[in-house]
């Protein structure tokens, strides 16, 4: 697979470089952009589902397949699947990414309050819209 880098779409903490570093990935070319047609759904995980005149936020970050399979292979997180989606940049832009999502949405009931603080946070540090950062729970 070598060093070949690819676009990747992340709406949780992934988004986060210490979180990245934390791994040992090391992210390039960082954009701010967003998932039209998806909503953010935090269960005991963070996925995207489908959901018409929605749009969730997060940042493009370039990285390799071998990077991409560290992250997804850890504990807990094999369970993601990688989606091709096409992101919208902020500034306007459409990025072609990959996405890795849950192939099954968390239960109703289920959440992670811990994990929606930091993604908040994550989220403002990065300049995000405050009407999206509310509605992340």
């Amino acid at each position: 697979m070598g060093d070949r880098r690819v676009d990747g779409f992340f709406y949780g903490l992934f988004m986060d470089e210490d979180v990245l570093k934390q791994s040992g990935v090391e992210a390039q070319n960082p954009r701010r952009g967003y998932a039209e047609g998806f909503a953010l759904r935090i269960g005991n995980r963070a996925t995207l589902l489908p959901s018409e005149n929605a749009r969730a936020y997060g940042m493009i970050l370039s990285m390799t397949h071998r990077d991409l399979e560290t992250l997804y292979s850890a504990p807990g997180l094999e369970v993601y699947r990688p989606e091709a989606l096409l992101i919208r940049t902020t500034e306007g832009e459409s990025v072609p990414a990959l996405c890795y999502n849950l192939l099954e949405a968390p239960a109703l009931g289920e959440a992670n309050a811990e994990y929606a603080v930091r993604l908040r946070d994550a989220l403002e540090r990065r300049g995000f819209p405050s009407e999206y950062i509310a509605t992340v729970e």
